[in-house]
């Protein structure tokens, strides 16, 4: 088994994490080395269920905070083991940036801070990157709901070292047009499905996007057409075509809110909901979270994009996004991260941990 070095640099750490190949579905090898270092320091309580590993401080303090980020990457596509480029500061290699080198941030701070000034619940889980059957964070909201209870949630996603708040939602939707099909030599003879779908793209055209400011930030919603299809053959009318909209919504609406408003811009219309991630609320607002974000330099952007913070959310935790790494290279084959976005984001949250004043 691979034994990982929690006390060396935390490049090096993210390294040794990079090379033990953890794609989704595979990472028990991973898990396996996680949870052997985590054992050995005596002031976490380990539980593991599957590959997702859960460590723990009990120190009695007055707010408890989640570390959490995933262990699996996408498949491998001539990009391990890890390169360091000395001259340009970039260590390259899968899952550098999504998000192995938020993983050794974790792993880093949970044997360098012993006492931290608020309890620390450290998460490192499996299959993120695939069917959310699968996740390991939501396995643990269903078998072990307890072990999340947090004021405060850290999702290592990648961010480029600045705090990304809260999380847009998305749902998915199919708007069916329906017609009646005939030979298109006696195309009076039916109703062109495809025709039929024009009002559909038209009220697209027509979204003004809502752009709300939740906690000093603003999100801007998204409703867009990301699929079409229809047809039958090059003489026949088709009798069904079926639009497929993706809508991101802001944090301030619940899925159900976000449901309701999509079906009455399609009302009229077959309207049939094909998937649903709820949004996540910021919560900068709470102490912990306010503190956070002074430790880590003070800027905060919205997160446009969907992340499991929002199953923290579901669980009434408030959570944000910190991690080091550009999110545009996630999945990419040159995907690498700068070392010193590494060293900040553990710099800063060690001194978070630790209660030490904020510095420039």
């Amino acid at each position: 088994m691979t034994t990982l070095d929690l006390s060396t640099d935390v490049v090096s750490l993210t390294r040794a994490l990079v090379d033990i190949e953890s794609v989704s579905r595979g990472e028990q090898q991973i898990a396996d080395a996680v949870e052997e270092a985590l054992r050995a320091l005596p002031h976490l309580s380990v539980v593991r269920h599957g590959h997702t590993v859960v460590a723990r401080t009990d120190l009695g303090r007055a707010e408890r905070v989640v570390l959490a980020g995933h262990l699996d990457t996408v498949p491998v596509h001539d990009n391990l083991p890890s390169r360091l480029d000395e001259a340009t500061g970039l260590l390259h290699g899968l899952g550098t940036c999504d998000m192995k080198g938020g993983d050794a941030v974790i792993l880093r701070l949970a044997a360098t801070v012993p006492e931290p000034v608020r309890d620390v619940t450290y998460v490192l889980y499996e299959a993120e990157e695939i069917d959310e059957v699968f996740n390991g964070l939501r396995h643990l909201t269903e078998v072990a709901p307890e072990l999340l209870e947090a004021d405060f949630a850290i999702l290592m996603e990648p961010s480029n070292a600045v705090v990304e708040a809260g999380c847009q939602g998305t749902l998915r939707v199919e708007v069916r047009a329906t017609g009646e099909r005939a030979h298109s030599a006696r195309s009076w003879k039916g109703v062109n499905a495809i025709h039929q779908a024009a009002p559909v793209l038209e009220r697209l055209r027509a979204y003004e996007a809502r752009r709300p400011v939740i906690d000093g930030l603003e999100y801007h919603e998204g409703l867009n057409a990301v699929g079409i299809r229809g047809g039958v053959a090059g003489n026949v009318l088709p009798d069904e075509c079926v639009v497929e909209v993706n809508h991101r919504f802001a944090p301030d609406r619940s899925a159900e809110e976000a449901e309701a408003f999509v079906r009455g811009v399609f009302e009229g219309f077959e309207v049939t909901l094909t998937d649903l991630g709820p949004a996540a609320l910021p919560g900068l607002d709470r102490p912990a979270a306010a503190a956070f974000v002074a430790a880590v330099g003070g800027q905060v952007n919205p997160k446009f994009g969907w992340t499991d913070v929002a199953r923290f959310t579901a669980l009434g935790v408030p959570a944000v996004n910190y991690g080091p790494g550009d999110p545009l290279l996630a999945h990419k084959a040159e995907e690498h991260v700068p070392v010193e976005q590494v060293r900040h984001c553990e710099e800063r949250l060690a001194a978070w941990l630790r209660g030490e004043e904020a510095t420039s």
